[in-house]
């Protein structure tokens, strides 16, 4: 059956995909000639949320994209709640980069510190991180994520002028909860690498869109505990948590 998509619904689309399509060029001039390493690659904490909120916006904004257009309703005021409402998960994403914050900082500790332990740590991670994408609770999470009813009915209870904002932050928050575990796994892997953030991306926006989000889950899930398997006889899979030998040193 054909779905007829409302001219300014479909603007409402492609803003929000053109503002994901802006943060992914600033994403691929940044990491430019960068070395995925342990640690912020040198940037101070607000230069590293500012960044991982661009991050955030390249990744997540197309997943949301379908739910923001049904949530723009009709008539007035598209552009208020959309803004609104992508603000507000912005807004959650952002404060989740200031958790990235400090488990970065820990990691370039803990890898010029206490290499194998760092290996071991990052091998741990990458294991919990699949394992959490098979849980029943990331299920609920992605089944709140993939339902515009929830995120509806959560809208009729809000007033006020930041209805829209905290709607937006409501539904961030359920996302975090659905998405955390990818992202640890990010840090991990090299959260300056652009493959990964490709491959995480593809992999969220099919998660909540496509009819076979739950087995993407799974099969995510179930990559990432085979690189976990397989990191500590090869730590270069880690760079977040793995410190390579400096030219200088190698034989």
């Amino acid at each position: 059956m054909a779905i007829w998509i409302e001219p300014r619904s479909a603007r409402v689309a492609a803003g929000l995909l053109a503002v994901a399509g802006v943060a992914w060029l600033a994403m691929i001039r940044w990491s430019h000639g960068m070395q995925p390493a342990p640690g912020t690659m040198g940037l101070r904490a607000p230069g590293f949320v500012a960044l991982w909120t661009v991050m955030m916006a390249a990744m997540m904004l197309p997943a949301l994209s379908p739910l923001a257009t049904m949530y723009a309703g009709s008539g007035t005021g598209k552009a208020t709640r959309v803004t609104g409402l992508a603000a507000g998960y912005l807004l959650a994403w952002t404060g989740f980069g200031l958790v990235a914050l400090l488990a970065s900082h820990a990691a370039a500790s803990l890898a010029s510190e206490h290499e194998r332990g760092a290996v071991w740590l990052g091998a741990a991670t990458l294991v919990g991180a699949g394992l959490y994408q098979l849980s029943p609770l990331k299920g609920r999470c992605l089944a709140v994520c993939r339902s515009p009813l929830h995120l509806l009915m959560r809208m009729a209870r809000y007033r006020g002028p930041t209805r829209h904002l905290r709607a937006g932050l409501h539904h961030g928050l359920y996302c975090i909860g659905c998405c955390w575990s990818l992202m640890v796994a990010l840090i991990v892997l090299g959260f300056m690498d652009l493959r990964w953030m490709v491959l995480f991306a593809a992999v969220i926006t099919l998660e909540k869109l496509s009819r076979r989000g739950q087995r993407v889950a799974v099969v995510a899930g179930i990559g990432l505990i085979v690189l976990g398997v397989l990191a500590p006889w090869h730590p270069g899979l880690i760079p977040g948590l793995h410190q390579p030998l400096a030219p200088m040193m190698r034989m």
